[in-house]
């Protein structure tokens, strides 16, 4: 299965009173580089989150992101500074003396007093909120993968064309190149005639410069061997493995061989092809900088 580079996914859930998102999002890279944003007090989920990342991505910059809300008053512990209740009561008590005034004070108000009372989260279990985030994570992972493979499917049937478009260029050039040494052979036949006018021409000098021509511009080992890389550039991407390093290399090759016969041959008509050739297989090499 291709899969692309490019990719989103999200997954939310409530699970013992924590509000879970985790978001993924990557992008193209030569290797695996990966980067998280969690809260503070999470940090020691950064090392579980990246294995379960690599687990299933091998090249792209990969970003997750983490939030943890609490959205249940069980992680919520209500704390009372005594000190301070103590020291307003008293000093509640000491102005209805002094102004004798009726000592009205209750808890309530006391409790309205800053600082009186203070909210704290209670310390979350570490294997409990661990075994939660990573639910989530299986699931935004699931969906990023997903993503991935829809995306490169549509990079694997773009290059499945162009490998099609490449076989019948290399078909037209081997058509074209069929009939070149004939030609060069009438060619330089006719141009000898026009040159020596009534002296005899040596047939075997003709035949001996034709068997250079066609020694040097003989492109047959190049097309077999594009036919062959595009038969293995098949056969890759149906491997259910990271393909894109190989992709790589095989691209380089065809582009080698295209660049032989753009060379070896002058043929206005090859030379025409070669160009076509050339462009599909740099096409090829932009999509698959996409597949991992």
């Amino acid at each position: 299965m291709v899969l692309s580079m490019t990719g989103y996914g999200r997954a939310e859930q409530v699970l013992n009173g924590r509000d879970i998102v985790v978001e993924l999002r990557s992008v193209n890279s030569r290797f695996f580089e990966y980067s998280s944003r969690v809260p503070r007090t999470c940090s020691f989920l950064e090392d579980k989150l990246k294995k379960l990342v690599a687990a299933k991505v091998s090249r792209g910059k990969v970003e997750l992101n983490l939030s943890i809300q609490n959205v249940a008053a069980a992680d919520t512990v209500v704390q009372v500074n005594w000190q301070l209740a103590k020291s307003y009561q008293t000093a509640m008590q000491a102005m209805s003396e002094k102004l004798d005034l009726k000592n009205d004070v209750t808890v309530s108000t006391i409790c309205r007093f800053p600082d009186v009372l203070t909210q704290t989260a209670a310390p979350a279990d570490p294997d409990t909120l661990w075994a939660d985030v990573e639910q989530v994570a299986q699931q935004a992972i699931a969906a990023f993968v997903s993503m991935r493979a829809v995306e490169g499917e549509k990079l694997r049937t773009d290059v499945l064309n162009r490998l099609a478009t490449i076989e019948t260029l290399v078909a037209q050039i081997e058509q074209n190149s069929a009939g070149r040494v004939q030609a060069y052979t009438e060619r330089l036949y006719t141009r000898l005639k026009e040159l020596l006018e009534d002296r005899n021409i040596d047939d075997a000098r003709i035949v001996t410069e034709a068997a250079i021509f066609a020694d040097k511009t003989a492109i047959d080992e190049e097309t077999v061997r594009l036919h062959s890389h595009v038969a293995q550039y098949r056969s890759i991407l149906e491997l259910d493995e990271p393909v894109g390093r190989k992709l790589d290399f095989l691209t380089q090759e065809l582009n080698r061989e295209s660049n032989t016969i753009g060379s070896k041959c002058q043929d206005i008509n090859i030379t025409r092809l070669v160009v076509e050739l050339k462009s599909e297989i740099e096409k090829i090499r932009e999509q698959i900088q996409n597949i991992e």
